[in-house]
This record gives structure tokens, sequence and C-alpha cells, in this order.
């Protein structure tokens, strides 16, 4: 792995002069990035209509300012999906539609619990926060979080996913379920379709970002300390094969030969000219490599300015650890204000 700690970030414009040549480097990026990923959000994309937006509401509770129900839904492998759903009070079907977001929880055993409830930790309440700022909310379970542990398994072990699905990938089911989850925001009468976003932290936050890449309804999207890249990491090894978490196994042998799929702001660039508001911390301990994941945003910043949207792109980078600050959320809050609430993109 030392070839590829040297390597620098490779430049997503080289040898581009035209916005043509550059959906034509897209497309490549996407299909060795949907061969990583594996059949289920391919599928996901493309099923039935009939019943995408069907789903079972549990129980319902009023809080000061909006409704919590708690619902199901079905995945692509017909496995049951828990989620909260919180309504602004003001929203209904007399009101235009509301603005919407999905919030992925962080690597929280407590899941969707963690971003929705009061009892959620400091500087995670943040789909709590926005439904008191006018959105609807839609906070599910990750696979292996919350009410999707498997049985006899820890939070986060994907072990028991892998014999179920030894062709899929982790990642691939997360966001296969993702888009599922859009299907059921696009589908309620206090919701805009044409303004839906999501917003996550560690986990969440690069979830929310390969599912804007992804789907195409996500029309912002917001990162907390959930980029990173190969280049500098210390420990590269956390996205293959694991006795934890296991997002794409492959990318275990990869590495034994010295070899990369792609770099990772690669496909955060599918994305563009998707609004993307992405915030880093210096002294993070789980994604040290700092200054690599500066030059890949920076790197970044410059597609969006060559796509003439400037305007649609923030990363913000500061003296914090692996965290989701209060005025780092402000400042994403008034992103998606800015882009859905007031200023649909």
């Amino acid at each position: 792995m030392s070839k590829i700690n040297a390597e620098s970030i490779p430049e997503l414009l080289s040898g581009i002069e035209t916005r043509e040549a550059w959906e034509a480097k897209r497309e490549r990026i996407r299909a060795d990035w949907e061969r990583l990923l594996g059949k289920p959000p391919v599928e996901a994309m493309h099923r039935p209509t009939g019943n995408k937006g069907s789903f079972e509401v549990l129980s319902e509770a009023a809080e000061e300012d909006h409704r919590r129900l708690t619902i199901e839904y079905e995945g692509l492998d017909g496995d049951r999906i828990a989620a909260f759903l919180l309504i602004p009070n003001r929203a209904g079907s007399d009101l235009p539609g509301c603005p919407a977001v999905l919030a992925l929880h962080p690597t929280s055993p407590e899941g969707k619990a963690d971003v929705s409830l009061s009892s959620g930790r400091d500087n995670r309440r943040y789909g709590l926060e926005l439904v008191s700022r006018g959105y609807v909310v839609l906070a599910p379970d990750s696979i292996t979080a919350g009410e999707r542990v498997y049985a006899g398994a820890e939070p986060y072990q994907t072990a028991p996913f892998y014999v179920q699905h030894p062709a899929w990938t982790a990642v691939g089911k997360m966001l296969a379920d993702h888009i599922r989850a859009v299907d059921i925001l696009a589908s309620l009468p206090e919701v805009d379709g044409d303004r839906i976003g999501a917003i996550g932290h560690s986990l969440g936050g690069y979830n929310g970002w390969f599912l804007a890449g992804f789907d195409p309804r996500v029309r912002a999207v917001v990162s907390s300390c959930g980029f990173s890249v190969f280049a500098g990491d210390p420990d590269p090894n956390r996205w293959g094969q694991r006795d934890w978490f296991s997002h794409f196994p492959e990318i275990s042998a990869m590495l034994q030969e010295d070899r990369i799929p792609f770099e990772w702001h690669e496909v955060a660039a599918l994305s563009a000219p998707t609004p993307m508001f992405m915030w880093s911390g210096i002294n993070d301990r789980i994604f040290p490599n700092w200054s690599s994941i500066a030059a890949s945003m920076t790197d970044l910043d410059k597609l969006y300015r060559f796509m003439g949207a400037e305007d649609r792109f923030e990363f913000w980078m500061g003296p914090a650890g692996h965290d989701f600050p209060p005025q780092v959320r402000r400042m994403a809050y008034e992103f998606l204000d800015r882009h859905l609430l007031t200023n649909p993109s």
C-alpha cells in the first residue's frame, strides 16, 4: 500500500476541456462505481413504480412542533426497514409541499433515534433540528443498526448480511435502502418532490453523497466528517473486509495488490452539480489524512466551477474532531435552506 499512500490526488479535469469530455469521464467513473457496488442500487432505481412509496405506520406521537410516525417499508430483498418520519405541524395537504430531507445516522447503535429523538447525542440530532425548521424528515435505520441488528450479532457486524447476500456489498445494500427512502419522501402529499435533500454525519455523511451521485431526486446534500480518500489514509482497509463492518470486501484484495478502484472524490464528483456541503475536522481521529482530504475537495471545487456551479459547493475544514459542531450545523442548515427551502435548485 506504499504506492497508494505516496500518490497524489488524481485531477478530475486532467485532459478535460469540454462538458462533453467530462460527461464521458463521469460515465467511466460511474461504471467502475456500479461494478464495485453490485446490483442492489441499480435494481432499486429501476424497481416497478407500483409500490415504491408504500409504507406501514406502526405508531404516532405528537411533539411540540411536529408529529413523529414510526413506520416500516420493504427493502429490495423483502426485508423490513424501520424509520422515523417527522412531519412539521404546519405541513398539510392545504399548504404547498414542504422541502424534505433524508437524515442518515452515524455509526451509532441506536441508529435513527440518534438523529431524530431528544435522547440522541449532542451534535447528532440534526433530523430533530431540521423538522423544527420546516422540513419533513425521514430517518431510517441502516442495516446492522437500531432495529436492524441481526439476531445474535452486535451492531454494525455485517457477517450475517454477507452470508445471506455473498455477491452484494453492504454499501450497495445501504444505497438501495436509501433510494427506497427517497421513494417514500417523494410519495408524501406533504412533500415537494423537487425539494428533497440528504444530510448525515460520518457513516451517514458518506451515505449521503453516495446517494446524491446515484439518485437525481436528491437536490442537495450535507456531509459532516463523512469524506476521506485512500491517499494518506493510515487505514485504507477501513473500506474492505473486516471483522466489524465490511463496506466492500473486494477492496482488501485490491489493496494487497497496491491498487484502488478510484479515488473517493471521483465518486463524490458523480453528484456535481448537485449542491453539496462538506465539513471535515483537522483533528478527526477517524479520517486523519486531512491534507489529502483538503486537496481532493479543492479539486472537486474546480469541477463545480468548471460546470458553472461554484455557488453549489462548499467545503469547510476547521480545528475540530470527528464531530458536527453547532456552528457548522448552522451553516449546513442555511445551505439547505438556500437550495431547498427558499431557492430550490
